[in-house]
């Protein structure tokens, strides 16, 4: 399995082994992670049975106001930005996730917040790639129900109840 990590994070896809398929022949991201392993995907001739995305960073419905306020947020006190960030990821969880943190950059945030997820490129992969979503209903991060809309034609969906970002 190739994993990508979230942003800010390093080494926590031991948060999902309940969940992560492990075999040479697929490929998993958490949030930021997600945007990665679905780029990584469409880029390689290696065969890939599975794609895993959990908690996707899809934010291609918030206005450009939004984006610009986290992004000056971040740009302006980045410690307590991330600490803000990593307190939503574990919500509504108690885990500390400060042992898996990995500063991002500000050039990492704008393209998490930029990405626009392709529906044509989504609808080629489906064809020759399981990809399966992983959601949270207690998510602070991303638009649960937006995601569930926009992927459903290509993925199956798992909904975790009770469950924030980290589906914990």
């Amino acid at each position: 399995m190739h994993y990508f990590s979230g942003f800010s994070l390093k080494n926590e896809e031991e948060l999902f082994d309940d969940i992560l398929i492990d075999t040479e022949f697929n490929m998993a991201g958490f949030s930021y992670g997600a945007i990665k392993a679905f780029e990584y995907t469409l880029s390689i001739p290696k065969r890939v049975d599975t794609l895993q995305l959990i908690s996707p960073a899809f934010f291609q419905t918030k206005d450009k106001k939004f984006i610009r306020l986290q992004l000056l947020h971040f740009k302006k006190n980045q410690d307590k930005y991330i600490k803000n960030f990593l307190q939503n990821c574990a919500y509504p969880s108690k885990i500390d996730l400060s042992k898996y943190l990995e500063i991002g950059t500000y050039e990492e945030l704008e393209e998490l917040f930029t990405y626009k997820w392709d529906k044509d490129k989504l609808e080629d992969l489906s064809k020759r790639v399981k990809i399966y979503i992983y959601l949270g209903s207690e998510d602070k991060i991303i638009d649960t129900k937006e995601v569930y809309e926009f992927f459903k034609p290509y993925a199956t969906i798992y909904y975790f109840n009770k469950k924030g970002h980290i589906l914990k």
